[in-house]
């Protein structure tokens, strides 16, 4: 995985984490779009979470979970220092 987390692999997540096939462009077209729109509900998101954070091997912030569209998540994630202070 790359430093920062991509359109792409979020669309990869989408699919491991919730079984949804979304094209990464799709979401990067529509990033401000309601991940609802994606087919993507609380409980794929939270499993899209717990997967970025297995992979990472750290927890990603409480406000990850409720996250309304791929941008909010993708911003979110991607500010998170990637190692302690």
């Amino acid at each position: 995985m790359s430093a920062e987390l991509t359109f792409d692999e979020l669309a990869s997540l989408m699919k491991k984490g919730a079984g949804l096939s979304v094209e990464p462009a799709d979401l990067a077209e529509r990033a401000d779009a309601p991940f609802a729109e994606f087919g993507l509900d609380s409980l794929g998101l939270l499993g899209i979470v717990g997967e970025l954070e297995n992979r990472l091997g750290r927890p990603l912030p409480n406000d990850a979970e409720r996250s309304r569209t791929p941008r909010d998540f993708l911003d979110l994630v991607n500010t998170v220092p990637t190692t302690g202070a």
